[in-house]
């Protein structure tokens, strides 16, 4: 028998037949039950609360809904077409831009100085830098509130400049020329703390093993700061910008509360801002959702765009 077996393996070896054995099938219901304990609750919020809206956005954006008019009709790109030639909408487009590159500029500046300056050990600059992340975390009325309160013609900011000597302090939030640009202070105020994180974290993340070389070649402090510091914070200024080009885009709770939109006609009336006096004040529902699904892309190409150009940045250096 042994001699037989011996033989029929010997054979099957020689052929190139050798015997394999089937692979054992999984079953897909372990992967299945683990997406439906994992996956499925983040999935059903996204398809709830976002992709939902934006696809009813969508069809409204169709139409010439509006709440007190029952008799809503398609109208195609009707509502898309008009917008591009309508002078309030080109006005606060302008108006976000504007916004926009003065919160994109101001906290990055004023954040990487905070952020050089608290870069040091010592209880003061801990209780310092929780002193600057403060209104980070602070409600964007409360804090536009109290701003209000602090620039009006009788607010402390101009108390204080008559106590200097001056006679006609300026109306931060009343003359059209200088309420924009308040209300972008105000912003780059808030997210001053946040941009000053990033970059102390980015800051902590430099190896001193480099700054030492630097120093020993004879490099002073800025140019140890510009040609090796600065280098290695480049994602910290790729999170801080593309961050700050959302907020600024969306901006709405501070002209709200500071301005309404004034003074005047638009002053200060940000696409967000257009876009609920639109919706809910003039109830013309399908115009304002072209206007959100505008804003939403023009959002979205700036922010990959910048996106994209700082990654590459990050890339050369």
């Amino acid at each position: 028998m042994s001699a037989l077996a011996t033989n029929d393996r010997t054979t099957q070896m020689s052929s190139g037949r050798v015997e394999q054995s089937a692979p054992a099938r999984h079953s897909p219901w372990p992967a299945v039950r683990h997406f439906l304990g994992f996956g499925a609750p983040g999935l059903l919020f996204y398809v709830c609360f976002v992709a939902a809206p934006i696809l009813m956005s969508v069809g409204y954006s169709l139409t010439n809904a509006n709440q007190f008019a029952p008799d809503t009709k398609f109208v195609g790109l009707d509502n898309y077409t008009r917008l591009l030639t309508d002078d309030t909408f080109l006005t606060a487009l302008k108006v976000t831009t504007i916004l926009t590159l003065v919160i994109v500029i101001v906290p990055n500046v004023g954040g990487l100085a905070v952020a050089v300056l608290l870069d040091r050990k010592g209880r003061l600059c801990d209780a310092l830098r929780g002193v600057f992340f403060v209104p980070v975390v602070l409600s964007s009325v409360v804090v536009s509130v109290v701003w209000q309160a602090m620039l009006t013609d009788d607010g402390l900011v101009n108390t204080m400049l008559r106590s200097m000597g001056v006679d006609s302090p300026p109306g931060w939030l009343s003359d059209p020329r200088l309420a924009l640009y308040s209300v972008g202070f105000i912003i780059s105020w808030q997210m001053l703390g946040f941009c000053a994180v990033v970059y102390l974290a980015g800051l902590q993340g430099v190896p001193g093993e480099l700054l030492e070389a630097a120093q020993i070649d004879g490099a002073g402090p800025w140019l140890r700061f510009r040609k090796v510091t600065w280098p290695m914070l480049a994602p910290a200024l790729t999170i801080n910008t593309v961050m700050l080009l959302i907020t600024g885009f969306k901006a709405y709770d501070h002209i709200q509360v500071l301005t309404n939109g004034g003074p005047g006609t638009g002053t200060t009336a940000t696409l967000a801002f257009e876009v609920v006096q639109t919706g809910f004040t003039a109830n013309r529902t399908g115009e304002a959702s072209a206007m959100a699904l505008l804003m939403l892309v023009i959002v979205a190409v700036v922010s990959s765009l910048a996106l994209k150009f700082l990654q590459r940045r990050e890339v050369d250096f």
